[in-house]
């Protein structure tokens, strides 16, 4: 299994726009029109950029509102498999009992 540790957007966001465009975390939140409460939790991966976020990074930093969210969909189901637990799954089509 090949690992993969895909970055949560805001790693994205403070090493390549805020380094590139040398970016404070204020102003930053100005040109986006949020709290800089608000951004340094992006930043810090405790929260997630929502569709409405994802319309602002949009706007302003580049990319599509599709790409932050695919960005923050691969993090969230990386996670996801990191800690839940599935050995007591059963795949519908492996269980005949189930079509019978």
């Amino acid at each position: 299994m090949t690992m993969y540790n895909p970055p949560h957007p805001g790693e994205l966001i403070r090493s390549v726009y805020m380094a590139e465009y040398n970016l404070s975390c204020r102003k930053l939140a100005a040109m986006l029109s949020i709290a800089p409460s608000t951004l340094t939790r992006i930043l810090n991966g405790k929260s997630a950029v929502s569709p409405e976020m994802a319309l602002r990074l949009s706007k302003s930093l580049g990319r599509t509102p599709e790409s932050w969210l695919a960005m923050q969909a691969n993090y969230d189901l990386d996670a996801a498999r990191k800690k839940v637990d599935l050995s007591g799954i059963t795949a519908v089509m492996g269980d005949c009992s189930v079509l019978s």
